[in-house]
């Protein structure tokens, strides 16, 4: 039932998502959903990891970062298209997660967390006092900008702001799919034994370490390949936005507060939580400095409090009544039906 109603609300957010641009023409409206679609994206990509092996990351903005800075590097420097550089800033990601996956994974709890934090706010601070790297200008906390050059699908650059809603409405549903997939794989049977009981995993021949630096280099990969469309779509990067714990603290309460370790709860998450950030910071940003952060944090925390297993869970269980219904009123038809074919049948006889 469950399954039947997340495939339902899976398919409703689709259509919606597909036909909002013939809908809506207000680009400020279209900008604010390509942000919402971009949360939801780094939000299913933190999830790949932490949502099924149970370890929280706090650090996963080093991979956006990685992915941002290589495909504008590879750009300006050596004129590659960014089609190109998302693939291989992906790849970068992923070898830089084992690398600090391998001796930290071993870590439990809120050491983890600790060691994710230290890792990219060194790595930030590290960007940050650079000024070149294999002779390419990264310009320090300066940031880099993306050189305009018009309307070109190879360039990944274009006028309207529809073509980059598209992009990232696909990117999600290939994350959404990937997730899905691993769900259904050995490798989601292994993580889910893993964060269920991680001893008991090993003594049934479980290999922890490989397969949760498996399932993190496939999050980082994912995660840089939003990196790299931010970097492309908003032309200009720099070390605290992409780089900053901020960044990693949204991924990780988007998917928390959706349902961590579901297809659609990162989604919900995001739908719910950067239209309240986003209004917050607007009307009250300005005006009352601070208040906004204030209103976000008492979203959270009765959020928190009130759905603990996420958003997605008590949507799960209204579904799972609807379609119980239906079916135990289809049932009870069925009867009746057969009642009244009988009942029928034995007037005819008599």
């Amino acid at each position: 039932m469950k399954t039947l109603s997340s495939l339902v609300v899976a398919l409703v957010l689709g259509v919606i998502g597909v036909l909002l641009p013939f809908i809506v023409r207000d680009e400020y409206i279209i900008h604010s959903m390509i942000m919402v679609l971009y949360f939801a994206y780094l939000a299913c990509s933190w999830n790949l990891l932490c949502g099924y092996v149970g370890q929280i990351s706090f650090g996963h903005s080093v991979f956006c970062g990685v992915g941002g800075y290589v495909s504008v590097l590879l750009l300006t420097g050596l004129g590659m298209s960014p089609w190109l550089g998302m693939l291989v800033g992906g790849v970068g990601a992923a070898i830089l997660a084992v690398i600090i996956g391998y001796p930290t994974m071993r870590l439990r709890g809120p050491y983890f967390a600790l060691t994710t934090i230290a890792v990219a706010e060194a790595i930030r601070i590290w960007v940050e006092n650079t000024g070149e790297l294999f002779g390419m200008e990264i310009k320090g906390a300066e940031g880099l900008s993306v050189p305009l050059v018009g309307n070109s699908w190879a360039l990944f650059q274009f006028e309207s702001k529809v073509p980059y809603y598209y992009i990232i409405l696909i990117m999600l549903a290939a994350v959404m799919l990937v997730t899905w997939l691993m769900e259904r794989s050995r490798l989601g049977s292994c993580l889910k034994a893993i964060r269920g009981d991680r001893d008991a995993a090993e003594s049934l021949g479980i290999n922890p370490t490989r397969y949760t630096l498996i399932a993190y280099a496939i999050s980082a990969f994912m995660t840089a390949l939003g990196g790299s469309y931010y970097a492309q779509f908003v032309r200009f990067i720099n070390p605290e936005r992409i780089f900053g714990i901020e960044l990693s603290i949204d991924m990780a309460l988007m998917s928390i507060i959706g349902g961590q370790g579901t297809v659609l709860g990162p989604l919900l998450g995001a739908l719910f939580l950067t239209p309240i950030s986003e209004l917050t910071r607007t009307y009250l940003g300005g005006q009352f400095i601070g208040l906004h952060l204030a209103i976000y944090g008492l979203v959270l925390i009765l959020a928190v409090l009130y759905l603990p297993k996420g958003i997605l869970h008590p949507l799960q269980q209204l579904g799972a009544r609807l379609t119980g219904r239906k079916a135990t009123e289809s049932r009870q038809r069925k009867h009746k039906d057969a009642d009244l074919a009988a009942a029928s049948s034995g007037d005819r006889d008599e």
